[in-house]
């Protein structure tokens, strides 16, 4: 092949190679454009919406009127009365009656209606609500968890690193007949401890991927996730005060919502089960064709009549147990959103605090203590088991703070979705 055949080649690779990249889409690196993703393509979501969007339609549905009803009556169709033989037409029977008929419920039933069937499309519409931010906060919180898991990658990669060096100390003492052998064996037999976490973090990272692309419905194989890059900012203490929270989630909470949409509901089931102690009308209109003339009109009312006291007193007393169900059921809602509002708060607190503790105080002195016991430990003042315990501590420290900033993320999620909105 020429040299000419080879740039050619080469070339359409490139190019090959560049219409590929371009029809993948990158989405992650921050929490928000995988939120933007969900909101768009997650299939359970639609699907909430589009039943909130059916419950809407049925409210009109709810307070209209019944269909009117139309009926023909061939009166002597077998013209016995005037001689002739049997016909199906109008003008040449003995008469035809047209009756048209429209029941009219009670006074006030279709309103009870209607209103029942809008509470019912705004639970629905708070349900949708509930789900997404259900969906948003499994996001952020496996979001935080992954970024756990790198971090955490991270430190273990460094922390295999320094114990190689400890090796590479202990060996060098052990040749110069400074150091038994059992230091070089310690600080293998650690680090192979620790490639053995390392070993457990990475399936757990692959894990979080995985579960990320469930959460956002599966994208295609083109949609491509970045890890994560950053975490969320916390809000300042200020804005995390109960009883503001408190407020906001007795005006957003989508579950508070839809159990107070429900017992809107079931007040106005519960109107309309006592409103049906009185009967629906209906009216009827009726010409009457004889021949080929309209000789005579009907007028009709027709009155349901409400015997069955019995079944109608069941359903009243039904009703009323519906709608004390539901009321005591939004209390329960109620309580438990201020529980988990109260323990969301203490978590995020102590996780703050562990975290402050931790890189404030803990870390700096395991990293002295650290030093010091390198230092002593080359000049054959200090046992090389302090060198690794000291090790373990800087270890543990670090992925305390790592750990303590990721229960901050869970925890500020478990509050967005408790008051409805972002903080």
């Amino acid at each position: 092949m020429t040299t000419r055949s080879l740039l050619l080649a080469a070339a359409l690779a490139v190019a090959s190679g560049l219409a590929l990249a371009a029809d993948e889409t990158l989405i992650g690196g921050n929490v928000e454009s995988l939120l933007a993703f969900a909101r768009e393509r997650h299939p359970e979501f639609a699907a909430m919406r589009a039943e909130a969007d059916a419950a809407a339609e049925r409210v009109a549905p709810a307070g209209a009127l019944p269909d009117p009803s139309f009926r023909v009556e061939l009166r002597d169709f077998t013209n016995e009365m005037s001689g002739g033989s049997p016909n199906l037409l109008p003008s040449r029977v003995g008469s035809t009656k047209y009756t048209l008929t429209q029941t009219l419920p009670w006074v006030g039933k279709r309103d009870l209606r209607r209103d029942a069937a809008a509470a019912g499309a705004d639970a629905a519409t708070q349900a949708a609500r509930a789900s997404w931010l259900e969906l948003a906060t499994q996001i952020k919180q496996v979001y935080a968890q992954h970024h756990v898991h790198l971090h955490t990658l991270r430190l273990m990669g460094e922390n295999l690193d320094l114990l190689l060096r400890l090796a590479d100390i202990a060996q060098t003492r052990y040749a110069n007949g400074l150091a038994p052998q059992q230091d070089v064996l310690r600080a293998l037999t650690e680090r192979a401890m620790l490639q053995g976490d390392q070993a457990m973090f990475e399936g757990e990272s692959a894990q979080s991927s995985a579960r990320m692309r469930s959460l956002l419905g599966r994208p295609p194989n083109n949609v491509k996730l970045r890890p994560p890059e950053k975490l969320r900012p916390l809000p300042p203490s200020a804005a995390l005060d109960f009883l503001a929270l408190e407020a906001r989630l007795l005006a957003n909470n989508p579950q508070l919502a839809m159990a107070a949409a429900r017992l809107t509901a079931a007040d106005k089931g519960r109107e309309l089960a006592y409103r049906n102690r009185y009967p629906d009308v209906m009216v009827g209109i009726a010409p009457i064709q004889s021949r080929t003339r309209v000789a005579e009109w009907e007028l009709m009312v027709e009155v349901n009549i409400p015997l069955q006291q019995d079944s109608r007193r069941a359903q009243e007393r039904e009703s009323e147990r519906m709608f004390e169900a539901t009321r005591l059921r939004r209390e329960a809602t109620l309580n438990q959103a201020l529980a988990e509002l109260g323990e969301a708060l203490a978590g995020l607190e102590a996780a703050r605090r562990i975290e402050t503790l931790q890189a404030a105080q803990l870390l700096p002195q395991a990293e002295l203590s650290l030093q010091a016991a390198l230092a002593g430990y080359e000049t054959g003042k200090v046992e090389f088991a302090m060198v690794l315990e000291a090790q373990r501590q800087i270890r543990r420290a670090r992925q305390d703070i790592v750990k303590a900033r990721g229960d901050q993320q869970l925890r500020l999620a478990d509050i967005e979705r408790l008051i409805g909105e972002e903080l």
